[in-house]
């Protein structure tokens, strides 16, 4: 962050201090205006000390300015009464309502369009009508219409920033709408699925086991008396078990996808296999870097699955979403008690949108980043995920090292 951010940032954790300083600006510049002082057709400059009233009223103008955001009516009540005074006093005019002009700003700016109207005009008016028939001027003077003007100008800049603002934050809440439904259906839709998949389970495997229990105490009551009727109830067994591995098959079927194979021929990925992950991203076309540095850490194997799979998603979705251009970074290192994976990608998708940007992209609706936070969620870790500056998408889990069950026990 450069000197001139932060220095911006401080300001606005500190709006008195920000007033402050812009009264001390208007000031400024109210104490320069005293030194043009307008000759027939033109303006000329001269040195000139301000009248002792002036000047004071110069400087209650710009200390009421200091409180414009706590009470932006009573700084306009204060600045229009302190100019209202200077043009029925002042000969040659000091440039007091310039307090009154930044007042009437703050309030069209904090307020509604209403009471910007109703005291903006009577704002106007009345200076204006003071400085035209109070004043050593004639009613026509070019500083008499310049009230007239700047204070409208006032009025009109401070009411076209509050519907500026009122726009951007519209914008920002159904942005932040759309983003909780769309995140709510996911976990509604991946809720329902679940409850479905229970219900499934438990009728084939409640059923099913049930009568295997019961046939296998037959069997085990009557093996030495009548063996024949025990090799009846080990033969219901048998069907039994049969039956319930078909339709556990069956329910289990149903999640899979058309080219996945019928059942596992391996064991469970992990880390070991990155590289060799990596290389079938590299013959698709996406050039991987891969870093480590976990000075060979055994990973519980359920962390091991969960870091693996997650480095799959990322990648995948840098693949489909992060553009034919992107490269992707993947690392591993090992901090304290936990493993840290970052995957990134330089892509041009659009940031921060899960169905066409880097990374964060999910096959229809989010899915891939809810998997993966699911994931290390159980695993008691934490998973952050955001467009990158400039470009492109990080995603990065915090995964510990020694997980722990329900009841608190290491794994």
């Amino acid at each position: 962050m450069s000197t001139l951010e932060r220095a911006r940032c401080s300001l606005k954790a500190h709006p008195l201090a920000l007033d402050a300083a812009l009264a001390a600006g208007v000031l400024a510049c109210m104490v320069a205006g005293t030194f043009a002082v307008p000759r027939g057709q033109g303006v000329t400059w001269e040195l000139r000390v301000p009248d002792v009233l002036s000047l004071l009223l110069m400087l209650a103008g710009a200390a009421a300015l200091v409180f414009r955001r706590r009470a932006p009516r009573t700084v306009l009540a204060v600045t229009g009464t302190v100019s209202l005074v200077e043009f029925v006093t002042g000969d040659p005019r000091a440039p007091v309502a310039m307090s009154a002009v930044v007042a009437l700003y703050t309030l069209a700016a904090t307020t509604d369009r209403p009471t910007t109207w109703r005291l903006g005009l009577l704002t106007m008016t009345v200076l204006t009508a003071a400085a035209m028939l109070a004043g050593p001027l004639p009613w026509y003077a070019q500083d008499n219409l310049g009230v007239l003007a700047w204070t409208g100008i006032g009025a009109t800049a401070g009411d076209a920033v509050r519907s500026r603002r009122a726009v951007v934050q519209a914008i920002r809440d159904r942005a932040e709408r759309a983003e909780r439904t769309r995140e709510e259906e996911a976990r509604r839709r991946v809720a329902e699925e679940r409850l479905r998949i229970a219900r499934d389970l438990h009728d084939v495997v409640a059923h099913h086991i049930a009568l295997v229990n019961v046939q296998a105490g037959v069997a085990a009551h009557v093996m030495d008396k009548r063996p024949d009727q025990a090799k009846e109830a080990l033969a219901h067994v048998r069907e039994a078990s049969r039956s319930a591995l078909n339709e556990l098959r069956a329910t289990v079927g149903l999640l899979r996808q058309s080219g996945d194979p019928a059942a596992p021929t391996e064991p469970a990925p992990g880390l070991s296999r990155l590289e060799e992950l990596a290389d079938t991203f590299r013959s698709a076309g996406l050039p991987v870097a891969v870093a480590r540095a976990d000075q060979g850490t055994e990973l519980p194997a359920a962390v091991d699955l969960a870091a693996y799979r997650i480095v799959q998603e990322a990648l995948t979705n840098v693949r489909k979403h992060a553009g034919p251009d992107a490269e992707a970074e993947v690392s591993v290192v090992r901090v304290g008690p936990n493993v840290e994976v970052t995957v990134l990608d330089d892509g041009s998708g659009t940031a921060g949108a899960p169905e066409a940007g880097g990374a964060g992209g999910a096959d229809g609706g989010g899915h891939g980043l809810l998997g993966m936070r699911e994931r290390v969620t159980a695993l008691g870790g934490t998973l952050t995920t955001g467009p990158r500056y400039g470009g492109g998408f990080r995603v990065h889990a915090i995964l510990p090292v020694e997980t722990t069950t329900a009841q608190g026990e290491p794994v």
